[in-house]
């Protein structure tokens, strides 16, 4: 891709100074020390800039990793802007840096708007044209050479930003144009082809969508809690995943693919399987977005491990849905889940299978509610007075009330025997309202 090639702006480097004059040769000298300052402080300046425009731009901070990405196209770019104030290079000779060039085409496949790309730029050349003022200040020469110098310095600032900004978002268009292109079309037709069993080669798999077969997976379904989402909803909900994948510490980007406006599925890539995820973490991170919902499988290993894994995740989100809860994070993983999903899949005869299990304590009441609970965790505990008591901060005494009153008069409640009891408090525990009957029964 060729540069784009403004024209004279001001005082420019290569010996021109504002209108199309050369700069005077005590001019360049005079530039080239403050310049020269300039660059001792280079690492610090472009250390301190990453951190204000991350900032001041809340979707560039996406996660550590996206910030190093930053700090390396800002540290390039102003060391680019020091060597050519040093040098009197004329802009026109220059090639854009491969780290600014990088990083706006990982901004354009997370999805993450054009105009951050543009604004962060602007917020950069405003703190380096502030940096400028100090070391022309120093120099040891008259206040009219001073503002010269700080003119044509902040000349060749303007102009090099000009250039490089208008290089880097026509990178950023034709990126984004043809991710969106693999990711709706290839992305999307390979990976149905895998999840549907059919003949998918993981060398073309990883060439088209970058995304290795063979290795440990985690899956997930993310969605919008929203009841009327956002045009740019399946944006936010990306940048949600790459905080999650960055929480996870992947080996590589996550494999994302839209399923609506508001729904996607994600894929986590590890290179060994994975010891487990910070749960609390990542209910941390989707609850921050306060709309954002997401149902993680287990870990798998392979072409079987990814379909397992995602199924597993779209079961995990069954039971959410079917609950109407409002939990950030649930897992297949989580207890009583795997089991509450596959009960979910048929609400109707579920629901009729509680109600015969549980008799009295089916009926959804605050009684009844607080009943169910004491004796899930009664029977979770291995049937410990103590232990449930500890669990749930009750009094021992309180806890045996609970059980007595919840097994004293149902006699369907004392016939049922104690695995189909737990399996059924525990799918009421996930299910709530979905599988009870009303506070008068049915």
């Amino acid at each position: 891709m060729s540069a784009m090639r403004p024209g004279p702006v001001g005082a420019v480097a290569g010996g021109a100074s504002t209108g199309s004059r050369p700069a005077p040769p005590r001019l360049k000298l005079l530039v080239a020390e403050a310049a020269l300052r300039l660059d001792r402080r280079q690492p610090e300046i472009a250390r301190a800039m990453s951190d204000l425009i991350a900032r001041e731009i809340k979707s560039l901070d996406v996660d550590q990793a996206f910030l190093e990405l930053l700090w390396a196209s800002v540290d390039a770019n102003t060391k680019t802007i020091t060597h050519i104030l040093i040098n009197d290079i004329p802009i026109e000779r220059l090639q854009p840096t491969t780290a600014a060039v990088e990083y706006a085409l990982r901004l354009a496949q997370r999805d993450i708007p054009a105009n951050s790309l543009v604004r962060a730029y602007n917020v950069g050349k405003d703190d380096f044209i502030e940096q400028i003022f100090p070391d022309v200040q120093a120099l040891d020469c008259s206040a009219e050479d001073k503002f010269a110098v700080l003119q044509h310095m902040s000349s060749v600032v303007g102009r090099y930003i000009d250039w490089i900004s208008q290089y880097v978002f026509e990178v950023y268009e034709m990126e984004r144009d043809r991710w969106v292109s693999a990711q709706g079309n290839v992305h999307a037709s390979l990976i149905h082809d895998v999840l549907a069993r059919r003949a998918v080669s993981p060398q073309e798999f990883e060439r088209e969508t970058g995304y290795r077969l063979h290795g440990h997976h985690i899956g997930i379904v993310i969605w919008s809690a929203r009841t009327d989402p956002a045009p740019d909803e399946l944006r936010m909900l990306a940048q949600v995943v790459s905080k999650v994948a960055a929480a996870a510490r992947c080996s590589g980007p996550p494999l994302v693919t839209a399923v609506d406006r508001e729904t996607a599925w994600v894929w986590l890539p590890f290179v060994a399987r994975p010891s487990g995820l910070n749960l609390p973490e990542l209910q941390r991170i989707v609850g921050q977005s306060g709309t954002s919902r997401a149902s993680l499988g287990l870990s798998g290993a392979g072409v079987d491990g990814f379909r397992r894994t995602h199924a597993q995740a779209q079961a995990a989100r069954r039971v959410v849905v079917a609950s109407g809860e409002s939990t950030p994070v649930i897992s297949f993983g989580d207890e009583g889940v795997a089991i509450t999903s596959l009960l979910a899949n048929d609400m109707e005869s579920t629901r009729s299978w509680v109600a015969e299990v549980l008799g009295h304590l089916a009926i959804d009441n605050e009684q009844t509610r607080a009943l169910r609970e004491t004796l899930r965790i009664f029977f979770l505990t291995g049937e410990s007075y103590t232990d449930t008591a500890a669990r749930m901060s009750l009094h021992r005494n309180t806890v045996k009330y609970r059980i007595a009153k919840a097994l004293e008069h149902g006699e369907t409640v004392i016939s049922s025997n104690r695995i189909d009891l737990a399996v059924a408090l525990n799918v009421c525990h996930f299910l709530g309202p979905a599988v009870l009957t009303g506070s008068g029964g049915r």
